[in-house]
């Protein structure tokens, strides 16, 4: 992207985002900006902000003293996920390994065969899948 174009981007006011609590701040915001090769465009104990590097789009990690890790698949009586995120991918194998390598955690219920229910370091299911 040219630095006009990022520019352009910045001066936009229709940007959206996604917010994960956690209980370290630091640790899942690198997780995911290795797992996705996003900048963290802001960092701090309280927050951090993952840009995606185009669209209008945003990952927020914030700081929450209570947070309680959910569980996978959901269990009565015990924390519910509240979202979970989703990425394509082209290769599964590859990808799966690489974000175990960077701290996830493989879910042992697979609810699907081109999909990987993944941990992230705070206890989040995610999702990578290929079309």
């Amino acid at each position: 992207m040219t630095a006009d174009a990022e520019g352009e981007r910045r001066k936009r006011h229709d940007w959206w985002g996604v917010v994960v609590d956690c209980a370290d701040v630091e640790q899942l915001a690198h997780f995911y900006a290795e797992l996705r090769g996003w900048r963290i465009a802001h960092l701090d104990d309280k927050d951090g902000c993952l840009d995606a590097g185009e669209g209008v789009a945003y990952l927020n990690i914030q700081y929450n003293s209570d947070y309680v890790r959910p569980s996978w698949p959901a269990k009565r009586g015990e924390q519910q996920m509240q979202l979970h995120l989703d990425f394509e991918v082209s290769d599964l194998a590859a990808e799966t390994a690489r974000a175990i390598a960077l701290g996830a955690a493989l879910a042992e219920y697979q609810p699907q065969t081109n999909v990987r229910v993944l941990l992230d370091p705070a206890g989040h299911p995610f999702c990578l899948y290929t079309s």
